[in-house]
This record gives C-alpha cells, structure tokens and sequence, in this order.
C-alpha cells in the first residue's frame, strides 16, 4: 500500500505517529472490507436469519472503520478531540463485531477471518489511541 507515501508526502505533515498512523490506516482498510465481504457471506448462508446481529454488526463496523480511516487521512486542520472520539467509537465496533464473529467462527469461515481482522484493528486504533494527548 501507499499509506506511509501519502502521510509522508503531505505538506502539512501529522502529529501522530507516523508509523501508528500508517499501521491504522492499513488495519482499518482491511477491516472496512472483511467486515464488508463476512455480511456479504452471511447473507449467501442458507441460515441467514440466524446470522442477522452478525451481518449487523459487520456492516456497522465497515462503516466506523471507514469514516475513521477518512478522519485519520485528513492533517489540514487536524483536530485531536475529534480524532479520539472517532477512534474510541471504531474500538467499540471493532471489537463487538469480532465479538460476534467469534461466535459464528467454528461454523463460518468468513466470520473467523473477520474476527481476526477486528481484532487487529481494534489494537492498531487502541495503539494510535494511546498517543494522542
């Protein structure tokens, strides 16, 4: 990916982490689309009712990663209150949304490569998170 280029490349620059930040971006495009792809595959499941607080849970945890991706990406005028609200929400749907995964993870393949990417998000932006005063 070109994440470490753009934040690098940037006139403005950032006052997070470079290497935090990149690691997020990264983290959270990859969680914006397992949670995408795991709806996806719930809603091909023959029990697809029984998987409907998953597909929930998938899609709003695609959405909070995205925006939070989008918030990260902008430095012009950065705002660290904001930045820190949006990463302690993507935390919270991250980690109900691997919560949830988890439970489907022994029946649904889908939901356990969800899960991990969850979680891995959930500690990139717990990470990020830390160093934000």
């Amino acid at each position: 990916m070109r994440t470490t280029e753009m934040i690098d490349s940037h006139p403005v620059g950032t006052d997070l982490d470079r290497e935090l930040l990149a690691r997020a971006l990264d983290a959270l495009h990859a969680c914006a689309q397992a949670c995408t792809a795991c709806a996806d595959a719930c809603l091909a499941e023959e029990m697809v009712a029984d998987l409907r607080r998953c597909i929930t849970s998938d899609l709003n945890c695609a959405d909070v990663c995205g925006v939070t991706a989008n918030v990260l990406s902008r430095h012009t005028g950065y705002d660290s209150t904001v930045t820190r609200a949006q990463l302690q929400a993507c935390v919270l749907a991250c980690k109900a949304c691997g919560d949830e995964c988890e439970q489907h993870a022994g029946m649904h393949e889908h939901c356990r490569v969800c899960a991990e990417a969850c979680r891995a998000c959930e500690e990139a932006c717990r990470e990020l998170l830390a160093t934000i005063a």
